[in-house]
């Protein structure tokens, strides 16, 4: 047996200088910027796939290029036999690729299993030894299983149009334009380079023209422009810009360099395409780089000069709370030295007198540690004391406390506690806050009427109801509750003590404690109903 053959008779028309750029141009830089993502995008899911189809698909060019450029019998036979296999396994990482790309995370284990169990058919005809059927040794060509011929087509062709489907999904919903262009750009360069590669090699294996492979390697350029635009421009990797130069400067001086060692006056002309192409791209891609680099030196700018203000901000009020704080409780101790009789005995007026004062500034101290409250919540300095405690014992308990205020305002208190479970995984101090808030908003803003509370639990939730029949909330005012210091137009009118950060507070620590909380308004002097979900134990 002998250990070389003559190479086919196509290689004497194609220039050899032709073979090595187009295929170890795309090695190099399709390993690189594999490597390069997986080590600076913080070794996630989704730069590991890319790693993986990057390096699936280099290993696929080198062993072309050793069927291409080779002479040695048993080195083609063993490469050429591995080709339809790797193929496969490269488009369906390409089709994985593609599947986390668009749903943000990756694909549940048994559709991962399902996935790559496309490729076992393959890998077992490949181990077999019947992925080739025989050889033509003078021309150094194998004769191909027609099985796996044809299974690698089909399963392509489906990857292929699953992609295209993705591509245009986004499309169809409800997205920002950004991710559209980002889905765009990412998906439509994967169908682009899929598609032709996929065309080119069914036209090759049928034509017996292998020179078509060839030409679907020219697509390569484009789809390494556009990913590199995806991952430094659109950031779908979260890296650094500055490895962006240096990876598409050095591609463009390699396909630069190309163009000078073709002879073949066609292939000249496609090397020039493909650098003319790339140029554009590149320019495209450096013009918005620069444009994302000066809007994020700005933004820089403007989070420092945010962080200096919020700073000011905290020290302010921490300053002003301080003040008012302690003038509320010099007034508190000398209200309440009247009141116990430290200055004499006081006539029923100013006795009556003194109880106002002390209820305000009683109201003035609350109102102070709200606001204080709220800051510390911002910030994540309240630190909350998490373990299962009975929301329903909390919310008993507050209602026992309450109903005497509420009643003395001549409205009527109604709970209805439903059977369930009402473990949570909380802080009870600051649950007792929320539904203490929850009910001094409806006594405040309720002339008349009644306050229901009601809690029921189901699906492994519980839901508290606060509903009043007082003023009601417009719908132009409900877009500022929940926010800082958001109160409806009117709500002074009602509580002159209003601050609306009661609202805010109750948000953080509802938020805080893995729930949700909103309201609903029939509008204008229609009452207005709160709700709390909370997750169950």
């Amino acid at each position: 047996m002998f250990n070389t053959c003559f190479l086919s008779a196509t290689i004497d028309t194609i220039n050899n200088n032709l073979i090595y750029y187009s295929h170890l141009v795309p090695i190099f830089f399709t390993t690189f910027l594999g490597l390069l993502v997986f080590s600076k995008a913080k070794r996630t899911v989704f730069s590991k796939i890319f790693l993986m189809f990057t390096l699936v698909f280099s290993l696929w060019l080198l062993g072309d290029l050793i069927t291409w450029i080779s002479g040695n019998y048993h080195l083609i036979y063993a490469t050429w036999s591995l080709l339809d296999y790797i193929e496969i396994v490269f488009f369906v990482v390409g089709f994985y690729f593609a599947t986390v790309f668009i749903q943000k995370k990756d694909v549940a284990f048994p559709s991962k299993i399902l996935l790559f169990s496309t490729t076992l058919v393959p890998l077992a005809i490949t181990i077999s030894r019947r992925s080739v059927e025989g050889f033509y040794h003078p021309w150094c060509e194998s004769f191909n299983n027609e099985f796996l011929g044809q299974y690698k087509l089909y399963l392509e062709i489906l990857i292929v149009a699953l992609v295209f489907l993705y591509m245009l999904l986004p499309f169809f919903r409800r997205k920002f334009l950004h991710n559209k262009k980002i889905n765009f750009v990412v998906l439509g360069s994967m169908f682009l380079f899929l598609a032709v590669f996929s065309i080119t090699e069914y036209l090759a294996s049928v034509t017996g023209i292998y020179e078509w492979n060839l030409y679907a390697l020219f697509v390569i350029p484009i789809f390494l422009v556009a990913i590199t635009y995806s991952i430094f421009s659109l950031d779908i990797f979260d890296v650094k810009i500055v490895s962006t130069y240096f990876l598409v400067f050095g591609f463009l001086i390699l396909t630069g360099l190309q163009y000078f060692f073709v002879t073949d006056t066609d292939y000249k002309s496609l090397t020039l395409v493909t650098l003319i192409i790339s140029l554009s791209l590149s320019y495209i891609l450096f013009k918005n780089l620069h444009k994302e680099s000066e809007q994020r030196e700005q933004l820089a700018k403007l989070n420092v000069d945010l962080q200096e203000s919020i700073k000011q901000r905290e020290s302010l009020v921490h300053l002003v709370t301080h003040k008012v704080k302690g003038s509320f409780t010099r007034t508190k101790f000398i209200f309440a030295g009247l009141l116990d009789g430290t200055f004499g005995k006081l006539t029923p007026e100013v006795e009556k007198v003194a109880k106002q004062g002390l209820d305000f500034d009683n109201g003035g101290l609350e109102t102070v540690d709200l606001v204080l409250n709220v800051a510390n919540l911002e910030k994540g300095l309240i630190k909350y004391d998490m373990k299962p405690v009975d929301f329903r014992e909390i919310l008993e308990k507050t209602l026992e406390e309450k109903k005497g205020p509420i009643e003395a305002k001549g409205l009527q208190l109604e709970n209805e506690i439903k059977d369930g479970n009402y473990k949570v995984m909380g802080d009870a101090v600051w649950l007792k806050e929320v539904i203490n808030n929850l009910l001094e908003n409806s006594t405040k803003y309720t002339r008349q009427g009644a306050i229901s509370v009601s809690l029921t639990d189901g699906n492994n939730k519980i839901l508290l109801t606060v509903k009043d029949t007082g003023i009601g909330i417009t719908p132009e005012d409900e877009k500022n509750l929940f926010t800082e210091g958001g109160r409806g137009k009117d709500s002074l009118k009602a509580n002159v003590d209003s601050t609306g950060y009661g609202l805010y507070s109750v948000k953080l620590i509802v938020e805080a404690h893995k729930g949700k909380v909103w309201e609903h308004s029939e509008g204008q002097d229609k009452g207005s109903q709160f709700f709390v979900e909370l997750p169950a134990i």
